[in-house]
Formats: C-alpha cells, sequence, structure tokens
C-alpha cells in the first residue's frame, strides 16, 4: 500500500515568518559610504551671473512660456460660444454660403482667432479665417454692449475674400441674427 500524503491544515511557524537578510554594516575604506567626511569643505561657489546655468536658459524658458500662454489664449477664444456661434450663422447664411460653398470651418486645423473678445466689458472684435467648398475668406465680426445689463448689438459682420471682394454679412434692414430674445 503506498503511503498516505499528509496535508497540514495549518502552516508551521516557520513558513509563516519572513525571512530577515542581514548585511553587515560597511567597514572604513569599504565603500563609497565613508569615502568623503561630512565635515569636508564646500566647493566653490560661481560669482560670475554670466557663467550661471539658469541665465543660458532664461530665454528659451520665456519663449516656451509665451508661446505657451498665447496658445492657451487662442483655444480658449476658439472654443468659446462666441466663435461657435459665429461660425454656425456663416454657415447658415445665403451670402456666405453663396462664395464659401458647403463645409464651412475653419481655414486651418489650429486656426488663429485675432482681436479682442471681453465679454465681461461689453467689446468683442473678431476675426479669422474660413474654407468651404468654394473658396476662402476671413470672417470679422464686431459686437458691442452699450449698457452695463444691456444685450449685445452686433455692428459689423462682414467676409473678406481672398480676391479682396468684401461682402457684408450683416443686413441692415433685417433682423439681427445674433439678438437674444430678452425673458
Amino acid at each position: 500500500m503506498p503511503p498516505r500524503l499528509r496535508i497540514p491544515l495549518r502552516p508551521s511557524r516557520k513558513a509563516i515568518q519572513p525571512r530577515r537578510n542581514y548585511i553587515a554594516a560597511p567597514k572604513p575604506g569599504s565603500g563609497p559610504l565613508l569615502e568623503r567626511r561630512s565635515d569636508r569643505a564646500l566647493p566653490p561657489l560661481q560669482t560670475s551671473l554670466l557663467s550661471s546655468k539658469w541665465i543660458r536658459t532664461l530665454p528659451l524658458f520665456a519663449v516656451i512660456m509665451t508661446g505657451s500662454c498665447l496658445a492657451i489664449f487662442n483655444y480658449q477664444k476658439q472654443s468659446s460660444s462666441v466663435v461657435n456661434s459665429t461660425l454656425y450663422a456663416l454657415r447658415t447664411n445665403s451670402k456666405a454660403r453663396e462664395v464659401l460653398g458647403d463645409e464651412v470651418y475653419f481655414a486651418s486645423k489650429i486656426p488663429w482667432i485675432a482681436g479682442e473678445m471681453n465679454q465681461l466689458h461689453g467689446r468683442i472684435d473678431i476675426s479669422f479665417w474660413v474654407k468651404g467648398t468654394k473658396g476662402m475668406g476671413k470672417m470679422r465680426f464686431v459686437s458691442v454692449r452699450r449698457t452695463r445689463m444691456g444685450l449685445f448689438e452686433t455692428t459689423d459682420w462682414d467676409l473678406e475674400m481672398e480676391d479682396g471682394r468684401k461682402i457684408s454679412l450683416l443686413d441692415a434692414d433685417g433682423p439681427d441674427p445674433f439678438k437674444q430674445e430678452e425673458i
């Protein structure tokens, strides 16, 4: 008859205890830990300001920070409701569709929104390049809020094509396409 295998129900104490590896303390002269004394003399400081490393990298830092700030502020303008609304109104405007064609969108993948967009003080004057299937042009939108709690009034909304033609998209006799209804 073969011997029976015995399976313990509880592991033994030796199996539970972690094994500790003891490492002897370093001896003088045995390694890098005791090569330098803690009370040694400090290295000499560079007294020349121009020889410092940071003065050489300061212009690069300024250029990177300026570029980053401009990109962040432009992205904030690009994703604002004003730009989205003007782009939507441009897509639905019959005069703009006549010269730009269908699929009206920004002219470049990363559009530059030029001008001021200060909704807090009631001044919006922006322009950016747009393109469609027929052509490309620069759209300009100007809107002001004359009183503190008043509504914005669109004063200028036009499209300047690449060939120099200027098309006014704001109908002087018609209603303001951006006017909000009072609540």
